[in-house]
Protein backbone atom coordinates (compact mmCIF):
# COMPACT_ATOMS: atom_id res chain seq x y z
CA UNK A 1 0.00 0.00 0.00
CA UNK A 2 1.33 3.52 -1.00
CA UNK A 3 -0.13 7.07 -0.08
CA UNK A 4 0.31 9.59 -2.99
CA UNK A 5 0.97 12.79 -2.56
CA UNK A 6 -2.39 13.97 -0.91
CA UNK A 7 -2.28 11.29 1.72
CA UNK A 8 -4.69 9.01 -0.46
CA UNK A 9 -4.22 5.00 -0.11
CA UNK A 10 -3.40 3.42 -3.52
CA UNK A 11 -4.45 -0.49 -3.26
CA UNK A 12 -1.74 -2.68 -5.02
CA UNK A 13 -3.00 -6.60 -6.21
CA UNK A 14 -0.83 -7.51 -3.22
CA UNK A 15 -2.98 -5.68 -1.06
CA UNK A 16 -6.37 -7.08 -2.48
CA UNK A 17 -5.86 -10.50 -1.95
CA UNK A 18 -4.30 -9.90 1.84
CA UNK A 19 -7.79 -7.92 2.44
CA UNK A 20 -9.78 -11.15 0.98
CA UNK A 21 -7.13 -13.35 2.86
CA UNK A 22 -7.78 -11.65 5.73
CA UNK A 23 -11.61 -12.04 5.10
CA UNK A 24 -12.14 -8.49 4.71
CA UNK A 25 -14.98 -7.67 2.26
CA UNK A 26 -13.61 -5.20 -0.27
CA UNK A 27 -17.20 -3.58 0.36
CA UNK A 28 -16.59 -1.93 3.37
CA UNK A 29 -14.23 0.60 1.83
CA UNK A 30 -16.10 3.39 -0.58
CA UNK A 31 -13.98 4.35 -3.73
CA UNK A 32 -10.94 2.01 -3.03
CA UNK A 33 -7.55 3.65 -5.28
CA UNK A 34 -5.59 0.78 -7.04
CA UNK A 35 -2.67 1.24 -9.26
CA UNK A 36 -1.81 -0.45 -12.27
CA UNK A 37 -1.01 -3.80 -11.45
CA UNK A 38 -4.59 -4.54 -11.08
CA UNK A 39 -6.61 -5.24 -13.43
CA UNK A 40 -9.99 -3.68 -12.24
CA UNK A 41 -12.53 -5.21 -15.04
CA UNK A 42 -11.15 -9.12 -14.57
CA UNK A 43 -11.60 -8.36 -10.64
CA UNK A 44 -14.81 -6.43 -10.81
CA UNK A 45 -15.91 -10.08 -12.99
CA UNK A 46 -14.65 -11.96 -10.03
CA UNK A 47 -15.54 -9.96 -7.28
CA UNK A 48 -19.04 -8.28 -7.22
CA UNK A 49 -18.19 -6.11 -4.40
CA UNK A 50 -15.49 -4.70 -5.95
CA UNK A 51 -16.82 -1.96 -8.20
CA UNK A 52 -15.83 0.61 -5.94
CA UNK A 53 -12.24 0.19 -7.47
CA UNK A 54 -10.74 3.03 -9.25
CA UNK A 55 -8.06 3.63 -11.40
CA UNK A 56 -5.17 5.74 -9.39
CA UNK A 57 -4.08 8.63 -11.68
CA UNK A 58 -1.56 11.36 -10.70
CA UNK A 59 -3.55 14.58 -10.32
CA UNK A 60 -1.63 17.73 -11.09
CA UNK A 61 -4.18 19.51 -8.52
CA UNK A 62 -2.44 21.21 -5.88
CA UNK A 63 -2.85 20.41 -2.75
CA UNK A 64 -5.39 23.20 -2.03
CA UNK A 65 -7.31 22.05 -5.06
CA UNK A 66 -7.51 18.82 -3.68
CA UNK A 67 -8.43 19.90 -0.54
CA UNK A 68 -11.51 22.02 -1.65
CA UNK A 69 -12.75 19.28 -3.48
CA UNK A 70 -13.12 17.18 -0.80
CA UNK A 71 -14.49 19.96 1.36
CA UNK A 72 -16.94 20.89 -0.84
CA UNK A 73 -18.39 17.28 -0.83
CA UNK A 74 -20.16 16.33 2.90
CA UNK A 75 -21.54 12.82 3.03
CA UNK A 76 -24.47 13.49 5.25
CA UNK A 77 -28.29 13.63 4.88
CA UNK A 78 -30.00 16.37 2.71
CA UNK A 79 -31.68 17.75 5.55
CA UNK A 80 -28.38 18.71 7.18
CA UNK A 81 -27.27 19.97 3.92
CA UNK A 82 -29.82 22.44 3.78
CA UNK A 83 -30.03 23.22 7.69
CA UNK A 84 -29.71 26.87 8.87
CA UNK A 85 -26.75 25.76 10.76
CA UNK A 86 -26.67 29.40 12.13
CA UNK A 87 -30.37 30.13 13.06
CA UNK A 88 -30.27 26.37 14.88
CA UNK A 89 -27.59 27.29 16.55
CA UNK A 90 -29.17 30.69 18.27
CA UNK A 91 -32.34 28.83 18.95
CA UNK A 92 -30.49 26.29 21.33
CA UNK A 93 -29.18 30.11 23.35
CA UNK A 94 -31.67 30.72 26.90
CA UNK A 95 -29.75 33.61 27.96
CA UNK A 96 -28.97 37.25 26.21
CA UNK A 97 -25.23 36.20 27.28
CA UNK A 98 -25.54 32.98 25.16
CA UNK A 99 -27.17 34.59 22.28
CA UNK A 100 -23.86 37.49 22.00
CA UNK A 101 -21.37 34.55 22.30
CA UNK A 102 -23.22 32.25 19.50
CA UNK A 103 -23.12 35.38 17.23
CA UNK A 104 -19.67 36.47 17.96
CA UNK A 105 -18.19 32.68 17.34
CA UNK A 106 -20.40 31.59 13.88
CA UNK A 107 -19.27 34.94 12.80
CA UNK A 108 -16.23 33.81 13.21
CA UNK A 109 -17.07 30.11 11.87
CA UNK A 110 -18.51 31.75 8.87
CA UNK A 111 -15.29 34.26 8.22
CA UNK A 112 -13.45 30.84 8.17
CA UNK A 113 -16.03 29.27 5.80
CA UNK A 114 -16.74 26.45 8.24
CA UNK A 115 -21.01 26.02 8.42
CA UNK A 116 -20.42 23.13 6.16
CA UNK A 117 -18.20 21.36 9.13
CA UNK A 118 -20.98 22.47 11.63
CA UNK A 119 -23.52 20.68 10.12
CA UNK A 120 -21.93 18.07 9.76
CA UNK A 121 -21.07 17.70 13.49
CA UNK A 122 -24.90 18.18 14.41
CA UNK A 123 -25.45 15.60 11.78
CA UNK A 124 -22.30 13.42 13.05
CA UNK A 125 -23.86 13.77 17.38
CA UNK A 126 -27.36 13.28 16.03
CA UNK A 127 -25.83 9.88 14.52
CA UNK A 128 -23.85 9.20 17.44
CA UNK A 129 -26.89 9.53 20.21
CA UNK A 130 -29.25 7.28 17.98
CA UNK A 131 -26.85 4.83 18.21
CA UNK A 132 -26.04 5.09 22.05
CA UNK A 133 -22.37 5.81 21.08
CA UNK A 134 -20.37 7.49 23.77
CA UNK A 135 -17.52 9.89 22.75
CA UNK A 136 -15.49 12.31 24.91
CA UNK A 137 -16.52 15.32 27.27
CA UNK A 138 -13.98 17.60 25.48
CA UNK A 139 -10.49 17.87 23.97
CA UNK A 140 -7.61 20.09 23.18
CA UNK A 141 -8.85 24.02 22.10
CA UNK A 142 -11.94 22.80 20.74
CA UNK A 143 -13.91 23.11 24.03
CA UNK A 144 -13.33 26.80 23.88
CA UNK A 145 -16.02 27.09 21.48
CA UNK A 146 -19.50 27.22 23.06
CA UNK A 147 -20.89 27.01 19.60
CA UNK A 148 -19.58 23.25 19.59
CA UNK A 149 -20.90 22.46 23.54
CA UNK A 150 -24.56 23.87 22.44
CA UNK A 151 -24.20 20.92 19.29
CA UNK A 152 -23.20 18.47 21.64
CA UNK A 153 -19.79 17.98 20.38
CA UNK A 154 -17.85 18.74 23.75
CA UNK A 155 -19.46 19.06 27.14
CA UNK A 156 -17.42 21.72 28.03
CA UNK A 157 -19.34 24.94 29.09
CA UNK A 158 -16.52 27.76 28.35
CA UNK A 159 -18.64 30.60 29.19
CA UNK A 160 -18.41 29.47 32.43
CA UNK A 161 -14.76 28.72 32.71
CA UNK A 162 -14.62 31.99 30.29
CA UNK A 163 -12.53 30.51 27.56
CA UNK A 164 -12.02 32.50 24.08
CA UNK A 165 -12.97 31.40 21.37
CA UNK A 166 -10.22 32.35 19.05
CA UNK A 167 -8.15 29.75 21.15
CA UNK A 168 -9.90 27.72 18.56
CA UNK A 169 -10.98 29.52 16.05
CA UNK A 170 -7.23 30.90 14.78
Amino acid sequence: MQKDSYGQLIFNEKDLCNFLLQGKKLGNFSNMLVDDSVDIDSVTRVLEESSNLIAYEESDKSIEEFDHDLQSNWHMPQEYKDLDIAEYVLSLCETQAELQRCGHELLLFQKKNLFDLLRYLKYLVDTMRENDIIWGVGRGSSVASYVLYKLGVHAVDSMYYDLKPEEFLR
